[in-house]
């Protein structure tokens, strides 16, 4: 939220050509002759030596507890947080050693190191937090017991609805659903032999924290506060060759993920059926994958070739939980212990892009992707809401496709101010298992690129799209019991009309730039009958910036998005008898000016953001009487004050002032507590209305950088 400010965002410091370096530049050669330049420094030599630092310490205190507001950046607690920044660089000879540290008082910290010797070696490391937080005023009954189990209090009286639950009040304790993320990373690079490197990069990620999750038992559910601890590891390997035109890379990727907990167990509150139930979690997997890849700059054809040759698996084998905790269910046993998940996948890339003729670029592109899913399948019995067993047994699925896609990109120009475009994509897509097996999909546009005049850049770009699905299989649809009728989105056919523009103004007599975007698309989907019918989105924003003085500078931005849909349904599992509109609308606004070397001394800048959402639901009934949903609606606005007094040219004083608020309203949770639905033990979670004031002080100081 606040912090002592600093500038490490090149992870070096760089200091501005001295006065006397620029006079001299613009010296003639006869002058030249007659400076003594043995004492001059290379203020931009892009190889520094000696040690060059920045550090900043300060405090800041927050006014009050917040959720959304606190999350990802470690403020979600009012009081005083210790803000520690910094960053280096060390150059000796032809060895570098840089460094970057942010908000280390808070969990939101991050540090980075990175050296070596260019053209031999060189390595990095890193360590970062990510705090994730979704709600504090949540509350439960449930204690976790480990990982995998959730119990009640001792005691419980179990009821069939909430209301009847005597000991709910007394047992709830507050439970925040949050999760902190932290991650390790380690690389490094060896040019081993002339012109090859080999190269190694590894990541391993650690989230532990509280997820919400539902836990059924027939008409009753509990909403769980459920523990989770992930970790997952990443490892991209290899060897780059380069050469003349020519590079060529050939890597092993690995990606490994374990669930501490296989899965969970609660007690179940309503008493139903069962006196526990249990759920699966995410299983331990691992993806591995070979590529290799290159480009070849081919200069007497003006071209540029790429491509890539992947291929990959993926494995799942966890032991697979009973059919139920019920032992008055006499469930069969499973057709086989563990999972045995298996998918291979394959990744072919080619790219050419060339300049033919002068004023001509024309890129083509080949991708083909294959996703073979070998999972053996079996016939598997079900138990409903571990109360009774379903009749019959079906069979897992195991989806699998294969998909290319061709791309042409041309563009020609026309004259020093004209310049046209168009291209062309085409989409097959084969599917396992689905209701539609082949679908294609054509997309095409054309764009103009217009100068009129110095000042002034308009660009344009339109086409169509249209999503084609060979057949539509009803009697596949049916098997799954689902209504003939229906087109899911992604497999219906689609005709997609878009547009876009963006109009640029630089007036080179005026210190103001401004930018205009607009964009629109319409998709139709004219041959569903039941599901999405029609979508329209549109999107306009404007960027002003102002710089009057070396000194002053001011920027303007809004923006506006709107996203209309409309769908039908059928309760009759027939023909469509109700249908809903869906309006959603962002908007944004903000501005900011700043004021720079105030007396030779101090920097000041102010910055405002609001940001604001709503949703529009309307449900046409059978009954005819429109139902309208209660909107849903978020509110963000931001202030910040901040200034930079320089005391000396090492020492920097820092002062910030800060003001958030969000706000949102939310039917869906606004008003359930705990036991507000009758068969629903929910955690009480609220819409967010959160305001946070934020000071902070600092002080940054410059080590090993001159005081001019």
């Amino acid at each position: 939220m606040t912090k002592t400010t600093h500038n490490h965002s090149n992870r070096s410091f760089t200091r501005p050509v001295s006065t006397a370096a620029a006079i001299a530049l613009a010296l003639p050669a006869s002058a030249l002759a007659q400076v003594d330049t043995s004492d001059w420094k290379c203020e931009y030599c892009p190889f520094p030596d000696g040690y060059e630092a920045e550090v900043g310490v300060g405090a800041s205190n927050v006014s009050d507890d917040s959720a959304r507001i606190g999350s990802a950046n470690g403020y979600d607690e009012s009081g005083v947080y210790a803000d520690v920044d910094g960053g280096g660089l060390y150059a000796a000879d032809a060895y570098r050693l840089s460094w970057m540290a942010d908000d280390l008082g808070l969990d939101s910290r991050r540090l980075e190191v990175e050296g070596g010797k260019p053209g031999a070696f060189g390595f990095t490391l890193g360590y970062r937090e990510l705090p994730y937080r979704l709600f504090r005023t949540t509350q439960t009954v449930f204690t976790a017991s480990g990982n995998d189990e959730l119990t009640l209090p001792s005691g419980w009286v179990s009821s069939a609805n909430t209301q009847n639950m005597t000991g709910l009040s007394a047992a709830l304790t507050g439970r925040d659903i949050a999760s902190d993320r932290e991650i390790l990373d380690l690389g490094f690079d060896v040019d081993a032999i002339s012109n090859v490197t080999f190269f190694a990069d590894y990541q391993r990620q650690q989230r532990d924290g509280v997820q919400i999750m539902g836990g059924s038992s027939f008409f009753q559910a509990a909403l769980l506060p459920r523990v989770i601890d992930y970790e997952t590891e990443l490892v991209d390997a290899g060897l780059r060759y380069a050469r003349g035109p020519l590079s060529l890379s050939a890597a092993w990727f690995g990606s490994f993920f374990t669930n501490n907990a296989d899965s969970l167990t609660w007690d179940n509150p309503f008493g139903v059926f069962n006196d526990q139930g249990r759920l699966a979690l995410e299983p331990d997997n691992d993806f591995q994958q070979v590529s290799v890849s290159g480009t070849y700059v081919a200069d007497s054809l003006n071209s540029v070739i790429a491509f890539t040759v992947a291929t990959g698996q993926g494995e799942q084998d966890d032991d697979l939980l009973a059919y139920t905790l019920n032992s008055a269910i006499a469930a069969p046993g499973l057709p086989r212990p563990t999972a045995a998940a298996e998918v291979d996948t394959t990744h072919y890339a080619l790219s050419i892009t060339s300049r033919p003729l002068p004023k001509t670029r024309v890129r083509f592109s080949y991708r083909y992707d294959e996703r073979d899913n070998t999972t053996p399948q079996a016939f598997w019995q079900r138990v409903v809401v571990d109360g009774f067993l379903a009749p019959g047994a079906e069979q897992n699925i195991p989806y699998s496709y294969e998909r290319s896609t061709i791309e042409l990109d041309a563009s020609y120009r026309v004259s020093d101010t004209v310049r046209l475009g168009a291209g062309y994509e085409r989409k097959d897509i084969d599917r396992d298992f689905q209701e539609v097996a082949e679908q294609t999909e054509d997309t095409g546009y054309g764009k103009v690129r217009w100068l009129p005049i110095a000042e002034i850049e308009l660009q344009l770009k339109g086409g169509t799209a249209r999503r084609e699905p060979k057949q539509y299989n009803d009697a596949f649809a049916a098997l799954n019991n689902q209504n003939p009728l229906l087109r899911k989105y992604h497999l219906a056919y689609r005709y997609r009309g878009f547009a876009e523009s963006m109009l640029t103004y630089t007036p080179s007599a005026l210190p103001v730039s401004a930018t205009m975007t607009a964009m629109y698309s319409n998709d139709s989907y004219s041959r569903s009958q039941l599901g999405l019918l029609d979508s329209d989105s549109k999107a306009l924003a404007l960027d002003v910036s102002w710089t009057p003085t070396e000194f002053v500078s001011a920027y303007v931005h809004a923006s506006d998005e709107v996203i209309e849909a409309r769908q039908a349904g059928s309760s009759l599992f027939a023909a469509p008898n109700w249908f809903a509109t869906h309006d959603d609308d962002f908007e944004t606004l903000g501005g900011g000016v700043r004021f720079r070397n105030i007396g030779e001394r101090v920097d000041m800048r102010v910055d405002y953001t609001r940001a604001t959402g709503e949703t529009e639901i309307i449900v046409d009934p059978p009954s005819g009487a429109n139902s309208e949903f209660p909107a849903l609606e978020s509110k963000y606005y931001d202030l910040r004050v901040a200034a930079d007094f320089r005391s000396s040219a090492k020492l920097t004083w820092n002062v910030e002032l800060r003001y958030q608020r969000f706000e949102t309203e939310d039917w869906a949770i606004e008003g359930l507590g705990p036991d507000t639905a009758r068969s629903l033990l929910a955690l009480g979670a609220s819409p967010y209305d959160e305001d946070v004031i934020a000071i902070a002080f600092g002080v940054r100081y410059r080590i090993g950088a001159d005081d001019e």
